[in-house]
């Protein structure tokens, strides 16, 4: 046992958990660090000189509060100098333990980006979830989103982020990537994701986002197309995508009844953007092109993956 200090006893006997706490807590509890860890060590763990490497466990939690509390490399730091709870989670003791400076974090997000990391650490929960039979398959729902990237041109080039595009929503221009997402019909959680520029059509994505086993295929209005349509039939597929009114022609009664029909099971696919945006605060791209930028994706899915599943994994784990 490591001995605590004063101000570690002062907050193990505080009278009230936070909400930060309780969330972390659940965090702790459900996700699969084990076999997260085994994903890493084999790039992470190497004969050094000088000071000693941080210990892998460390980093991931680190990395993994970034995502949940949409923290830049300095400002991950100055959390773990700033909030106890940060640092309980992650397994650091202030006057005990070193926390890592802001260099320390940036190599390790590096690392995770050049071997595809994040890519491997989503494919390893979507299996984890499998296991807990939590991630099904037979049905797949698919919709986009879009993430505003910064419009600055203050760099090198004097220019945008060229791999960011600009696109019309409505009456509105938007500039940034599109995240593109495939769901579960049944739980929800994300089975594929991809991340585009902004101005790629939602229907351009739908080969690969849906699994070739998929027997009903859920979207909205942006993905219809008569051709997929057809042949999905002809494969004995539900194609459930939304109806969408043709020029001089109005809905009928029977395809605005289905389209509430369909609609009720494609509102699922909106959970994970409200996990992702709401509860992450992810409206916004951290890093300049889509390949940072998509590595992060995967981490973000991943976590909100294991986030919407929490009760059932915890109650499985009972």
């Amino acid at each position: 046992m490591k001995q605590q200090s004063f101000s570690s006893l002062e907050q193990a006997h505080k009278k009230k958990r936070t909400k930060r706490e309780v969330f972390l807590a659940e965090m702790d509890a459900v996700v699969p660090w084990a076999r997260v860890e085994a994903l890493i060590a084999q790039h992470y763990t190497k004969p050094r000189k000088g000071r000693p490497q941080m210990p892998l466990s460390a980093m991931l939690r680190i990395y993994f509060l970034q995502q949940w509390y949409g923290l830049s490399d300095p400002g991950a730091e100055e959390a773990l100098y700033d909030m106890h709870s940060m640092r309980d989670f992650v397994g650091l003791e202030l006057g005990r333990d070193a926390v890592p400076d802001e260099t320390t974090i940036l190599n390790f997000r590096h690392l995770l980006e050049r071997h595809n990391l994040t890519q491997a650490l989503f494919a390893e929960v979507s299996a984890y979830l499998e296991e807990h039979a939590l991630l099904l398959r037979g049905g797949t729902i698919m919709d986009a989103t879009l993430i505003a990237a910064s419009p600055s041109t203050k760099n090198k080039a004097g220019k945008r982020d060229p791999q960011m595009s600009q696109t019309k929503k409505g009456n509105q221009w938007y500039f940034g990537a599109k995240m593109h997402v495939g769901v579960d019909a049944h739980s929800g959680l994300v089975h594929t994701a991809l991340m585009t520029k902004a101005s790629v059509h939602d229907a351009r994505m739908t080969d690969e986002l849906v699994r070739p086993d998929d027997r009903a295929i859920f979207g909205d209005k942006g993905y219809v197309s008569d051709k997929r349509k057809r042949a999905a039939r002809a494969d004995g597929v539900l194609w459930a995508v939304k109806d969408k009114r043709k020029r001089g022609r109005e809905l009928s009664s029977a395809q605005k009844k289905l389209n509430r029909k369909h609609g009720s099971v494609r509102a699922k696919v909106e959970h994970v953007f409200r996990v992702i945006k709401c509860q992450f605060g992810y409206r916004k791209t951290r890093y300049f092109g889509l390949a940072k930028n998509t590595a992060q994706m995967f981490s973000l899915m991943a976590l909100a993956n294991i986030f919407m599943a929490r009760r059932r994994l915890m109650d499985q784990s009972v």
